[in-house]
């Protein structure tokens, strides 16, 4: 999976006298735009040209060589009589150059980090979003795994349970709302594209690199308000790294992470362009019941938008169900229907307005998921 941010001017400023500047007070300068920021020099940052010699849990940690970086949890949960729940949780790390700062002060950095947390309450109707911004310095967010898998900001984490991070624990909380989260890996690592190399165009370097944990086993609590809920269910989590992933002419994507009844998980997307194509580099994965995968190239799927919503914040008009169609070459033919749990899971008021939400899943086979749609508001086209 890809992921957003959008740039403001105030970036220029930080750009030109350096991250190590900011005081920890300053965080609301620190916007989305920060995190990814297309005039940002990338030189000097490594590129994803060639397959990588993946290695777990080192690879759960961070990759500062590299520009952007994000790690993506969604899932869908419920409590013994139904009702239920979805959530995201997402730390991103941007860095203004490559590798860890050399200085010793314990403030100065070259790394900058973004979070993303909403919870879906379905039967209430009701969608939460909240984002934070800090700096990869004195503790305020990091990632680390050593001596053990941690990404955080300030007291948003995931962490691990174990020493080879095959249980982890995702812990958020806000005014309003929070999770209390236990995850259990239940399949290996999925290598996205080829064996884990994302091509996003036909430039070289054009790519991330990008992998799985397609069905976490979860279990845990969701707090509303006053009210707490106990829930199980089941989480995705994208891992990526990269540095100028996106060709030129993207205006945006729609992406989907779907976990199948049948033990199956299946990811597609498309990159749209702005002469209102399709990128042909970006395909899909569908995970079998023995973590084995099959690559999907392009071709081999379609995605229909079945109905459209108008966001009431934005003013955009976003694809609001699904029909999607897969041929893989592995196993018979199959079609889903999506449907969003809610219809207002956008989330707006930050540095860029996105929808992000929990969909139920019917036709040949049944089950739920996570929709990405981007670039319905402001085209991503030249900011990753």
């Amino acid at each position: 999976m890809w992921r957003y941010i959008v740039l403001a001017a105030v970036v220029v400023s930080i750009i030109l006298f350096g991250v190590s500047l900011i005081d920890a007070s300053s965080s609301d300068e620190v916007r989305a735009s920060t995190i990814l920021m297309s005039s940002a020099d990338t030189s000097g940052f490594a590129r994803a040209f060639d397959a990588r010699d993946w290695q777990f849990p080192r690879d759960f940690g961070p990759h500062p060589d590299y520009q952007t970086e994000w790690w993506y949890y969604t899932g869908n949960v419920a409590t013994e009589d139904d009702r239920r729940f979805g959530f995201q949780f997402t730390i991103f790390r941007r860095g203004i150059a490559p590798g860890e700062a050399a200085d010793g002060s314990e403030w100065r950095t070259d790394q900058l980090y973004m979070a993303h947390f909403t919870v879906s309450d379905v039967a209430d109707d009701q969608f939460f979003h909240e984002e934070r911004f800090s700096r990869g310095s004195a503790g305020l967010a990091g990632a680390t795994v050593d001596p053990a898998y941690r990404v955080w900001l300030e007291n948003w984490e995931v962490r691990a349970l174990d020493a080879d991070a095959t249980q982890t624990q995702i812990t958020a909380d806000t005014d309003v709302y929070g999770i209390n989260l236990i995850l259990d890996q239940v399949k290996p690592a999925a290598l996205q594209g080829d064996s884990g190399l994302s091509q996003k165009s036909d430039a070289p370097g054009n790519a991330s690199y990008y992998y799985s944990l397609s069905r976490l086993a979860t279990q845990g609590q969701i707090r509303i308000g006053d009210r707490t809920f106990s829930v199980t269910g089941y989480t995705w989590k994208d891992h990526e790294f990269g540095t100028s992933a996106l060709g030129a002419d993207a205006l945006g994507w729609d992406w989907f992470g779907l976990q199948l009844d049948d033990d199956r998980e299946l990811m597609v997307g498309q990159i749209r362009l702005v002469d209102g194509e399709r990128d042909p580099y970006f395909g899909g994965l569908l995970v079998n019941p023995d973590g084995t995968t099959e690559y999907l190239d392009a071709e081999s799927f379609t995605i229909e938008s079945t109905d459209t919503w108008t966001s009431p914040h934005t003013g955009a008009v976003y694809p609001s169900g699904w029909t999607i169609r897969v041929n893989p070459s592995g196993s018979a033919p199959f079609s889903l229907m999506l449907t969003p749990q809610i219809l207002d899971q956008e989330l707006h008021g930050g540095g860029i307005a996105y929808w992000e939400g929990s969909v139920r899943i019917s036709g040949d086979l049944t089950g739920y998921g996570y929709a990405e749609l981007t670039g319905y508001v402001d085209a991503m086209t030249g900011r990753f």
